[in-house]
């Protein structure tokens, strides 16, 4: 069981700048992969960006080049640097842990944290 913990979200205008931090109970070492998603109002869940456990970043298309996701395997803890935000960056954004097995994948989630862009 992997619990996570989002944090550093909050309001911010058109143009600016949040990182926001998930804290995993587990060491991120053993996880395949972390990420990051996120959910606007009436839409449904989407991938923003992953980490694998060898450092190998992916990115939605709508956020190459503005987000920055990395990972603090010390601290068991991943980030998303989102700069030049924009009001459709509004959503609450979820952390996520992949862990895969012989069987399945297995999904663990945060309890989300919303950033809201002013325009």
């Amino acid at each position: 069981q992997v619990q996570l913990v989002e944090s550093g979200g909050g309001l911010v205008q058109a143009g600016g700048s949040l990182r926001l931090s998930c804290a995993a109970s587990a060491s991120i070492t053993n996880i395949d992969a972390m990420g990051w998603y996120r959910q606007a109002p009436g839409k449904q869940r989407e991938f923003v960006a992953q980490v694998t456990r060898r450092d190998s970043t992916n990115y939605a298309d709508s956020v190459k080049g503005r987000f920055t996701i990395s990972r603090d395997n010390a601290k068991n803890t991943v980030y998303l640097q989102m700069n030049s935000l924009k009001p459709e960056d509004t959503a609450d954004y979820y952390c996520n842990a992949l862990i895969h097995s012989v069987y399945r994948d297995i999904n663990y989630w945060g309890q989300g944290t919303q950033v809201t862009v002013s325009s």
